[in-house]
């Protein structure tokens, strides 16, 4: 007979790890499954310095970390693969792999994760990382005394600005249009701080640097003319993207393409929950994942009772 699993979890990130570190030290069958690399958006992340318990650790250490946990309880993870088809109709679940290999589980914790919308300019893949964010309360603080770049006009992009006046001796907001698209606290607190410059009607063209970002290129729309800027970084907050396309048709998702879930990660679907960046939430942290990801093993754990 083909195994059937207590728990099949979908992605490795710090929700899925943690949902594995819980479910396998309860004596529950888990398996995780996950389409890149172990550690999802923590890998991203040059440095983590406002993890509980923890002073600084580097992003790919703690997610190491935590897949020895989950593997020393018991946790089986299947890495670098792609899922080609879900089956979550019946009490028993079912996911295909592209290769053939089918796996059954009684439930499900979805956590693929998400990932920033990226500008997808010349630069932006080589100094993620080294100069370039999507997180102002994760690295705000490496850029204390520095100047700083923030793309965007949202409500993120603005207050995300304010938060990095704590840190930076100059922020420069760059937005493509005349006028912003947040609430009007948001725009007066920014626009009266006396740390925060506006580059209107702009778009980055490309981050340039040697091994770490020095300057970007800026196009000013209505004229073409391109400008050069020096910053010792860029925040890009252009909105935020849940992996939760291959999950369309199979549970609820709200207009932002999030996994809608209760207070216990139950989706709309019987035996099948979710947790971490996927889900309709505010705030997306490492220590947010790791909460969203407990709940939900906890309720697998009731669930399967």
């Amino acid at each position: 007979m083909d195994e059937v699993f207590d728990v099949i979890i979908i992605g490795a990130g710090a929700a899925g790890l943690t949902a594995g570190i819980y479910t396998s030290r309860a004596k529950l069958s888990t398996l995780i499954l996950n389409e890149g690399a172990v550690g999802g958006q923590m890998v991203l992340t040059e440095e983590i310095a406002n993890y509980p318990g923890v002073e600084l650790i580097k992003g790919y250490e703690l997610a190491n970390t935590m897949k020895n946990q989950a593997k020393n309880f018991g946790c089986k993870i299947k890495s670098n693969i792609k899922i080609s088809k879900y089956n979550f109709e019946n009490k028993v679940k079912e996911i295909e792999l592209i290769d053939g290999r089918k796996f059954k589980s009684k439930t499900i914790i979805l956590t693929p994760g998400g990932r920033p919308r990226s500008l997808n300019i010349e630069g932006e893949e080589v100094f993620k990382g080294k100069g370039i964010s999507y997180c102002a309360t994760c690295d705000g603080d490496f850029f204390t005394g520095k100047e700083v770049v923030v793309v965007g006009g949202g409500n993120s992009a603005l207050e995300e600005a304010v938060a990095l006046t704590k840190y930076a001796t100059k922020v420069t907001i760059v937005h493509q249009f005349d006028k912003f698209q947040a609430f009007e606290h948001a725009i007066q607190e920014a626009s009266k701080n006396p740390i925060i410059e506006f580059i209107m009607e702009s778009e980055l063209r490309g981050f340039y640097g040697n091994g770490q970002l020095q300057k970007v290129e800026i196009e000013h729309l209505p004229s073409g003319k391109t400008t050069e800027l020096k910053t010792d970084g860029t925040f890009i907050f252009v909105g935020y993207q849940p992996n939760t396309e291959s999950l369309e048709s199979l549970v609820e998702l709200n207009n932002r393409s999030e996994i809608v879930v209760n207070s216990e990660m139950k989706t709309n679907v019987k035996g099948v929950f979710a947790a971490g960046d996927c889900i309709n939430k505010r705030y997306r942290q490492v220590t947010t994942a790791v909460a969203e990801g407990t709940i939900a093993a906890l309720s697998v754990s009731e669930y399967l009772r």
